[in-house]
């Protein structure tokens, strides 16, 4: 595993050593790898929510448009092409 050293500021040293006696992490070691996941996942591609893989506005808009031949109105009196 890559080894990196970072400086980090007084307050952020406090919370991670605050985080890890509060238990919600089982060392420092630890904190730092997982808050560096989550903070590098919150910038990773954001995808739209409700928004199915592959489907897109121009997807939608070509699966809603209709075959004007293929209509079955009800014919009209006036003249058209």
């Amino acid at each position: 595993m890559p080894k990196t050293e970072v400086d980090l500021p007084d307050r952020i040293d406090s919370d991670i050593s605050r985080l890890v006696e509060q238990g919600e992490f089982l060392n420092r070691e630890q904190a730092y790898e997982e808050l560096l996941k989550m903070g590098i996942s919150a910038y990773g591609p954001a995808e739209e929510p409700g928004e199915e893989p592959g489907e897109n506005l121009f997807d939608q808009r070509v699966n809603e448009q209709q075959d004007p031949a293929a209509r079955q109105d009800e014919p009209d009196d006036d003249y058209g092409f």
